[in-house]
């Protein structure tokens, strides 16, 4: 059964994340940048390796905790029955991806508060990943980034809410590698300090105009979606 939220949906969320990310954890990695060793931070090849590494450990995390949504939107799925249940799902999809869209565009500020779900977790975290400072080393860059993973951050959480509608661990686990593939660019390029990017991402009207897409992104996929089904119908 697929979810509303397509792979290729979920990617261009994590891009056009951007916005968001810059403003959450650019300055984070920015930081960690300047933490590592001189003889690291001086060649460009190991600066990427380290860097690429703390990324591929968050993305592991969201991949973990996709897993277990995705797991447990699968037994919401078995209590509805499965011939309702993908309606209900659907709509869910579309819902959450309207709220991210809204969120991103700066007209939906308390969506933040959900940031609240992790903090449990972030405070267990923390001082581990703290420990791994300084990033001398590549094991380090990876356990770091999988604590990373775990920082508190209400849009990943609504992604992650998302993949409730995946109806199952695997999909679930799949969508957010799929988000974490699309912040891959902006996060990379915030490890070598790339100001061109944020000074894009504080433009009010490219997160406006971002968010809007995402909103119609979502309207037109209910669309399609009908459209599909409505054919399926007529084909049995």
């Amino acid at each position: 059964m697929d979810s509303t939220l397509t792979l290729t949906q979920v990617f261009f969320i994590g891009l056009a994340s951007t916005l968001h990310c810059l403003g959450m954890c650019g300055g984070i990695v920015g930081a960690l940048s300047l933490s590592l060793p001189a003889e690291v931070r001086a060649s460009r090849i190991q600066m990427l390796v380290f860097v690429s590494l703390m990324n591929i450990g968050r993305i592991l995390s969201y991949m973990a905790a996709g897993l277990v949504a995705g797991a447990f939107g699968l037994e919401i799925l078995k209590a509805l029955g499965l011939d309702n249940a993908h309606q209900v799902l659907k709509y869910v999809g579309v819902i959450f991806m309207v709220i991210i869209g809204f969120y991103l565009a700066g007209w939906f500020p308390q969506m933040a508060r959900v940031e609240k779900i992790g903090q449990p977790v972030w405070k267990i975290l923390q001082p581990v990943a703290k420990k791994m400072i300084p990033i001398n080393s590549i094991p380090r860059a990876l356990l770091y980034g999988m604590a990373w993973g775990w920082l508190p951050c209400g849009l990943v959480y609504v992604v992650l809410l998302s993949t409730i509608t995946a109806g199952s661990a695997v999909q679930g686990a799949s969508m957010m590698l799929a988000f974490g593939l699309g912040t891959l660019p902006t996060m990379i390029s915030a490890g070598f300090m790339a100001s061109w990017l944020r000074r894009f991402a504080s433009s009010r009207k490219t997160r406006r105009i971002i968010g809007v897409l995402i909103v119609i992104m979502a309207i037109a996929s209910l669309y399609l979606g009908a459209g599909y089904d409505e054919h399926q119908h007529h084909r049995h």
